[in-house]
């Protein structure tokens, strides 16, 4: 059903006093291998639009969401139209304007506008491939898609706004056979394309596979700083972003406030975090969040210290606060570890965990660990069978982060960070 056939009949109904439709059409381009060999191919194109009610009631103002299909009939969206008024009269949400009067037609930076999709989704799997160089390894699965994405966000008070953004995903199986097989699930998205970066990634995870079945307990503690890897330290800082949302600070769930530090006594490198719209790499870039607001890059940490609160229209306006709109992006700052520095003394490195736990109110950071490497200086062990824990806040005091900046998933930070006071068990 097309938008402006849901505007007549969202305008029809006199229980709606708003209403906001985003819509997504996605475009997509699929290959799919076993082993090295091509067994589908698929091109697929779908629209998902998704519908909130805003209903005034008693100085209150409730909504509710419902989803249209191309399939939908009037007297179908009708009756969810209805439905929805009708729930969102019993929704008692205290009153906030809805964003208005602003337009845009953007699109989010990305070099995949340069590739038939076609010619994209072949030259990503060659990149997959060329890292299979081990004797014993092989990519025992793989799937790459290409999306091409159009979302628009339009509401009742004049809200007209349009992206285009790109996304691949590559999922991929290494697996190692040594007597017995090993398997990994490894899944990239990201919006430019590097053949370098992709091979360099899938020969990590190739070594990664390789090393899980050699993989060892340790015969005696260790005692050394602790690395953690991109991925745990997207988590790591996410859990300082949340304290720093509006919605968090409006139903007094952050632990930290404007002026606190997150580091307390520091002692290596000083924190800052941004929170932005877009970053370049990642596939959760976007120009406006779902209620069609402008993103504005805010930074909340520097040298450490908490600065700045963010957040959607809603939460802002009971705070009377700037609305910066729901940043998904993340961006640390590099630090002042070098890699010769790093491997300058014994360090243990967590590549793969079982997930990272950060519990600012318990003080506490830690998780059990799939595969790490111990790196005394002269070899390079990969273990397994180990969980960490500390106290988070000495570990924010001690950390250094490094020099070298990498994109995963909505961050873009250091590589690595090193942490002292953090226990292997």
């Amino acid at each position: 059903m097309r938008p402006d056939i849901i505007e007549k009949l969202l305008k029809e109904n006199t229980a709606v006093c708003g209403y906001k439709i985003r819509s997504e059409r996605v475009e997509s381009y699929e290959l799919f291998f076993v082993h090295s060999k091509l067994e589908t191919v698929r091109s697929t194109d779908t629209t998902s639009t998704d519908v909130t009610v805003y209903v005034d009631h008693d100085g209150k103002k409730g909504d509710a969401s419902f989803k249209i299909y191309a399939s939908t009939e009037e007297d179908e969206a009708r009756e969810k139209i209805q439905a929805a008024a009708e729930k969102a009269c019993r929704i008692d949400n205290e009153y906030y304007e809805l964003p208005s009067n602003e337009t845009l037609d953007g699109a989010i930076d990305s070099d995949f506008a340069d590739y038939e999709p076609k010619t994209l989704a072949r030259l990503i799997s060659d990149a997959v491939f060329s890292a299979n160089t081990y004797g014993n390894g092989s990519i025992n699965a793989l799937e790459v898609f290409i999306n091409k994405h159009t979302v628009s966000v339009k509401n009742s008070r004049g809200i007209d706004k349009r992206e285009l953004k790109y996304s691949a995903m590559v999922e991929a199986i290494p697996t190692w056979t040594d007597g017995e097989s090993v398997e990994l699930y490894e899944a990239k998205r990201f919006n430019s394309f590097d053949s370098d970066e992709i091979r360099e990634e899938i020969e990590e995870k190739m070594r990664e596979v390789r090393d899980r079945g050699r993989a060892v307990t340790p015969s005696e503690p260790l005692t050394c700083k602790v690395a953690l890897d991109a991925h745990e330290l997207a988590r790591l800082f996410s859990e300082a972003a949340h304290n720093a949302n509006y919605s968090s600070v409006y139903t007094h769930s952050n632990l930290f406030s404007i002026g606190d530090a997150l580091q307390k006594e520091a002692k290596g490198d000083r924190i800052s975090i941004t929170m932005k719209g877009a970053i370049k790499g990642s596939v959760a870039s976007a120009l406006f969040d779902n209620d069609g607001i402008t993103l504005i890059d805010t930074e909340i940490v520097k040298d450490g210290v908490f600065t700045n609160y963010y957040g959607g229209n809603r939460y802002a306006q009971y705070l009377k606060a700037p609305v910066t709109g729901e940043l998904s992006c993340m961006q640390v700052a590099t630090g002042s570890l070098t890699d010769e520095e790093l491997k300058s003394e014994p360090y243990f490195r967590c590549v793969s965990m079982s997930g990272l736990q950060v519990d600012a109110y318990n003080d506490y950071i830690g998780g059990e660990v799939r595969l790490a490497y111990y790196c005394d200086g002269d070899k390079v062990i990969p273990m397994t069978g180990i969980s960490i824990s500390g106290k988070l806040s000495e570990a924010l005091s001690s950390v250094r982060l490094s020099d070298c900046e990498i994109c995963s998933g909505r961050y873009t930070g250091p590589k690595i960070a090193l942490f002292e006071g953090i226990a292997i068990n």
